[in-house]
């Protein structure tokens, strides 16, 4: 296919169905590109000349329902949109899959950039990155404070045994890709589990919360949160801890894994959830069980991908590197909890 045309994305299908469900919204005809990043599912950039949105739909091939579910994602960006959390405007959701050989949603195209990188965050300099950073926290508070219930997610998650729950999921994920001795990840996982803090009153939690899936307009603020795949009801701390792990600057070079926490001006860990807690008002003096849970389960995502790299089944350049990563996260997670339970 051409660039024009990329695998997935059946632009004349798609066309019909727009001009069925939203007479007038496309003025002319459809080009589509394959926007690069996400790890999962698919996102393309289609256009007709004039306007722009988002088609996002789940990888080529067969893939688990659950793990790809294109209804939550549109349902959970419907809900937030009228709210103060930045979400594109949703156009339609469409669960027949004739149109592209698997469900899918559209959603208005948002201007703005991710940053991955300190190096990308660089030419900002650090009084523009401490503010967008800052935002980060500010938009977080903001997703946290929403009433589930008033926005019509009250049965969007199970939040009774949420932590439970996600221990055992990433402790079942990490037995599935065993094959080489990992020094300490027992020794985290159990501690992990015999620790389990009481949650407070859930709230809707995005899952994957970090600055290279928010986009930044040209002011520096926040113009849309993306990615919301893994979100659910739960304990919102979760999202917390996982923000300060990838605000922990970890000095190494070409890591595949997010470096803004390296660029001049980011704040440190301690300032982010200070301003989270006297923004949001919550307890966060647990909040190095979050912080070590985060690096856990960052460190099985990472053995999961160097699993499949061993086995020969990755594509693209950085993946011989990931597998000297996970003992680095391993570190971190045993020395959070330890310091954690220390002050405790």
């Amino acid at each position: 296919m051409s660039a024009d045309h990329p695998p997935g994305l059946d632009l004349d299908r798609l066309r019909g169905l727009l001009d069925r469900e939203r007479p007038g919204l496309v003025q002319g005809p459809l080009t589509g590109r394959l926007i690069e990043g996400g790890r999962s599912n698919l996102t393309y950039a289609v256009s007709d000349g004039t306007s722009r949105w988002v088609v996002r739909r789940p990888p080529l091939g067969h893939v688990l329902a659950t793990a790809h579910d294109m209804r939550r994602e549109h349902r959970v960006i419907s809900a937030l949109h009228p709210t103060r959390v930045p979400v594109p405007s949703p156009v339609l959701l469409c669960e027949d899959e004739e149109v592209l050989g698997a469900p899918f949603y559209v959603m208005d195209f948002v201007e703005g950039t991710p940053y991955r990188t300190a190096a990308q965050l660089a030419p900002l300099g650090p009084e523009r990155t401490r503010d967008a950073v800052l935002s980060l926290v500010d938009t977080l508070v903001e997703l946290h404070a929403l009433d589930p219930a008033e926005v019509g997610l009250a049965d969007f998650g199970r939040p009774e045994g949420f932590l439970d729950r996600q221990l055992r999921r990433w402790g079942k994920q990490l037995d599935a890709s065993r094959n080489r001795e990992l020094e300490g990840i027992d020794e985290l996982h159990a501690a992990l589990g015999r620790h389990l803090p009481v949650s407070p009153a859930p709230a809707v939690v995005h899952g994957d919360y970090r600055l290279d899936n928010v986009l930044l307009g040209d002011d520096d603020r926040i113009t849309a949160v993306l990615d919301w795949e893994m979100s659910t009801l739960g304990d919102p701390l979760t999202d917390l801890g996982l923000l300060v792990m990838y605000s922990t600057p970890l000095g190494l070079p070409g890591s595949p894994v997010s470096t803004t926490a390296e660029a001049p001006g980011h704040p440190s860990p301690a300032e982010l959830v200070q301003r989270y807690a006297a923004r949001s008002g919550r307890d966060v003096t647990g909040l190095s069980w979050y912080t070590a849970f985060a690096w856990f389960k960052l460190a099985v995502i990472l053995e999961g991908i160097h699993y499949r790299y061993t086995l020969g089944q990755t594509v693209g350049r950085g993946f011989d590197r990931i597998g000297d990563l996970v003992p680095v996260f391993i570190r971190h997670g045993l020395t959070t909890l330890h310091e954690g339970l220390q002050e405790g």
